[in-house]
């Protein structure tokens, strides 16, 4: 059978096939950078990664972490090729969240939370390095971390994670519901709220024995991270519900008071969250074993 077309007719044709096909790429592409974005908000990535204290351009680091063992400047995760992670693979970019370590081989300190993100789901952690990729590139050298001798080795972290660090991901209870799942992905994993909430030891380690039992301050000027375990004294153990959500949502408490400190950026990012995801946090943080605060311990 011939089919009688005009060659304009065909060539026209053929021009179409690249965009039929390019058409579903892109939307997947756009999907994943959506949820990409809505993943990297509940991990606050913006939060570390973007000195805006002092006009710092957003995921170019520069931001200063202080601890007892120095002081730690966040890296550039823009993707820019040079400063920032443009070049990174996507396994370099799952290395870096679950093993804790660079593309060149060497170990991140865990003033960078891998030991929560570790958890993070696969699929997760490429909607993130998708949503990262699609921002503005910013050429900004990373700073040199000031910390003090010998924990400036990055080597000796081979020794911490050997006795300290367990390998993800998250792996869902299987005797429990959903939003329970989710809630304590969103907290073990994602929003990392034991890096904060939980105190440590000498050595940097959180106490698992106290996990959201509240910890100091981890540096100079900085504030308390409360008790959030459902200790009815030291804890959030009187607070409902609602009051739980409150704070997610807008950050008010039930004492008629407002977070403030790095909780009150942390407050800008769960507000972002779906309900549903900030009810599942609400049905963890109730799960979680009570435990009394420091003062009372």
């Amino acid at each position: 059978m011939r089919l009688n077309v005009p060659i304009r007719g065909l060539a026209a044709a053929a021009a179409l096939i690249p965009l039929l096909h390019a058409a579903p790429v892109a939307a997947a592409d756009a999907d994943l950078v959506a949820r990409g974005a809505y993943l990297a908000t509940a991990a606050g990535c913006a939060n570390c990664h973007t000195d805006s204290a002092h006009g710092g351009q957003p995921y170019a680091g520069g931001l200063a972490l202080g601890t007892p063992f120095g002081t730690f400047y966040t890296p550039n995760i823009t993707p820019d090729p040079e400063t920032g992670i443009g070049r990174w693979t996507d396994a370099q970019f799952l290395r870096a969240l679950r093993e804790g370590v660079r593309p060149d081989g060497a170990n991140y300190f865990p003033a960078f939370p891998y030991t929560s993100y570790t958890n993070i789901l696969d699929e997760d952690a490429r909607a993130i390095k998708a949503f990262l990729l699609a921002q503005p590139p910013v050429r900004q050298p990373n700073r040199r971390h000031d910390v003090s001798f010998p924990f400036s080795w990055r080597f000796l972290q081979n020794f911490w994670k050997l006795l300290f660090f367990t390998e993800g991901p998250f792996q869902p209870a299987p005797d429990r519901g959903a939003a329970y799942n989710r809630g304590a992905y969103l907290v073990t994993a994602l929003a990392h709220c034991g890096e904060c909430h939980t105190p440590r030891n000498s050595l940097g380690v959180m106490d698992p024995d106290r996990f959201l039992a509240g910890a100091p301050p981890p540096g100079p000027g900085g504030k308390k991270a409360p008790n959030i375990t459902p200790d009815p004294q030291t804890g959030i153990g009187n607070w409902s519900d609602d009051d739980i959500l409150g704070v997610l949502t807008d950050g008010h408490t039930p004492e008629f008071d407002q977070v403030g400190g790095p909780m009150a950026e942390v407050v800008k990012d769960t507000a972002k969250l779906s309900e549903e995801d900030r009810r599942a946090i609400v049905v963890y943080l109730r799960s979680v074993p009570a435990k009394p605060g420091a003062e009372l311990k």
